[in-house]
């Protein structure tokens, strides 16, 4: 379900050439998930690495996470647990 989720926000990227002749890609649905290389593949795949490190913060906070294509992995995130509070 976490790979299907990843291909789903990656259909989402958008992709820019720069003046520079270098690219940039964004998840508009990911804020945050900016990447940027010399070659358009190059920068398709920092932008995959960049989602899944982006989804690994979230899912460990316990945050929200965007639904993709009627995708919601909110549903089966387990709640973040607060630690035994010792004296």
């Amino acid at each position: 379900m976490l790979l299907e989720y990843v291909e789903k926000a990656l259909s989402k990227a958008v992709y820019k050439k720069l003046r520079d002749n270098t690219y940039s890609g964004s998840i508009p649905d990911c804020p945050g998930t900016v990447a940027f290389a010399t070659t358009l593949y190059q920068c398709q795949q920092e932008l995959r690495s960049v989602l899944e490190g982006w989804l690994i913060v979230k899912i460990r906070h316990g945050d929200p996470l965007p639904v993709m294509d009627g995708l919601d992995l909110n549903k089966s995130m387990p709640k973040e647990r607060k630690a035994p509070l010792h004296a």
